[in-house]
Order: structure tokens, then sequence, then C-alpha cells
């Protein structure tokens, strides 16, 4: 008896020492942090897989921003640093990790980065609360749906030679997708000058005195600017609810002086009956 109680005091210890030893090896110095040396007369762009959620530069002596959703510049604000002073540390963080750099300063322009894509060895695996779908996933449902058959036959409108139908509408997540194309009968190519979104009073959508409520995509799959015959978009949209009397409107305006304008409204029923993303969807080729 006294045995196994002793190999159960020593497997404690065990776990406790392995627990601790986890602990510890999380901790780093400053100077432990992946280091990227980094100059005032250099640029730093940094290319992340996915879009770059936050980033946070622990001093003001490193200036940045973010000209794309997935690329940062940082550069020194000024020189006369040693050689390996470290400036500040850089945290970025992605929809589904994060990676902190030591940025250490450099009198030779020869070794300060340039350019720098995140590794996958360098990040570290993050759960970020505020987005529920990386962006990787939104891209292959919507590409599963365009690809797919249109489940709407009914729901169109007709203006100028132009006529846009809905294909299909999924829910996903807490994401709206909603599938539509555009056909062009004319000889006339179509310039995309606005492709809007809003929800609106289903009795006063024609009228400008309407309250409208403008509806932010979160992803558009087709990042075409203009097309000849046809096209189809997959538009990603927050998942919502709204009253009975409301519709959401599609528009989609031309360049051209013709100034060719099309606007498909789809009602609230229309928006209930959207389809769960299936597995059947998902074989489908």
């Amino acid at each position: 008896m006294r045995q196994i109680e002793f190999l159960f005091r020593m497997f404690g210890i065990m776990v406790m020492s392995m627990f601790y030893g986890t602990l510890a090896y999380g901790q780093q110095t400053p100077n432990e942090i992946i280091p990227l040396t980094v100059n005032e007369n250099v640029t730093t762009v940094i290319t992340a897989s996915e879009p770059i959620r936050l980033v946070d530069i622990s001093t003001d002596r490193v200036v940045g921003d973010k000209p794309i959703e997935n690329t940062l510049r940082l550069k020194p604000k000024e020189g006369g640093y040693e050689d390996g002073q470290v400036l500040a540390i850089v945290t970025i963080v992605t929809e589904r990790y994060r990676v902190q750099y030591s940025l250490m300063y450099t009198t030779r322009l020869s070794e300060a980065v340039a350019d720098k894509e995140i590794a996958v060895s360098e990040r570290t695996p993050y759960h970020n609360p505020a987005t529920s779908m990386s962006t990787d996933e939104m891209v292959f449902y919507a590409r599963k749906i365009w690809n797919s058959a249109a489940h709407y036959r009914n729901i169109k409108t007709n203006a100028h030679h132009l006529t846009m139908r809905l294909n299909n509408i999924y829910a996903v997540g807490d994401y709206f997708f909603i599938d539509f194309s555009v056909e062009n009968r004319t000889h006339i190519g179509f310039d995309i000058d606005m492709l809007r979104f809003t929800l609106c009073d289903k009795k006063t959508y024609k009228s400008t005195n309407a309250q409208i409520l403008e509806l932010e995509p979160v992803l558009l799959l087709d990042k075409s600017t203009s097309f000849r015959r046809g096209w189809r978009q997959v538009a990603v949209i927050k998942k919502m609810t709204f009253p009975n009397d409301k519709v959401i409107t599609i528009e989609l305006s031309d360049k051209q002086i013709s100034g060719r304008n099309i606007q498909l409204t789809i009602d609230y029923e229309d928006v209930l009956d959207a389809d769960g993303f299936s597995d059947l969807l998902l074989m489908e080729k």
C-alpha cells in the first residue's frame, strides 16, 4: 500500500514539474523572440498568409502601416542606435495565429530585412474571438457555391437589356452567402462602377426618403471589374434578422456614360429559406 502511495506522489511531482516547466518555457524575453534586423533607410515588409487583424508595436521608435490586408510595413523613425539594440517588439495577430518579432537595429544596410514572409514554424495557433470563420474558409465555401447549380429561378429583374438573378442563398455559421449573376444581352461591355448592398423598407425602397442601411460584404469572391456577356458573384454578408417589411437590395451600376444601373431585391422570406451548407454540396463537382 505504501509503495502505491509513493508511486502516486512521484507521479504528481512529475506532472507538476512538467506543468511549471512548460510555463517557464512559454515565457520569452525580447532577446529570445524571433529577431528582425531593421534600419531607418530600409522599409521592412512583413507578409502573412491570411488577413492581419491586429498589430501592436511596443514603442514609438518604430512606425508602421498596413497597406493591404495581409501586409505590414515597418521602419525605425530615426537612426543613431547601437548594433543589436532592441527598438521594439511587434505583435501580429491574424485570423488563426499570432507571431512576435524583436526589431533589432543594425547600422549596416545589407543586414536589414527588407522582405519577410511569416514562416509556418514561427506561428503560434490562436483562436481570434472576433473571427468565427477565416477568409480561407469563406473562399472555400464561396467557390463551392459559385460552381453549384442555381436553386432559385423566379427571383430576377431586367433593365437596359441586362438580367440580374438570384441563384442561391446559403447560411454558413454567422454569415449569409448570396450567389447572384448578371447577363448582358448587349454588345457593350459592362465596367463595374459600384456594387452596393442595402437593407430598406419593402414598400419604400424606390423612394428617395426611404431609410436605408448599408450592408458591407465581408467577402466578394469575384474581383473582376468588368464583364462582357455574363458575370457571377458570391457575396458574404454578416448574418442578421430583419422584419418582414424589409428587403435586401443588390445594386450594380456601370462606369460608362450610359449610366446603366440594375437592382435586385430579396425578400425576408427568401432569406429565411436559405439552405444550410450540406455535405452533398461539398461533394458536388
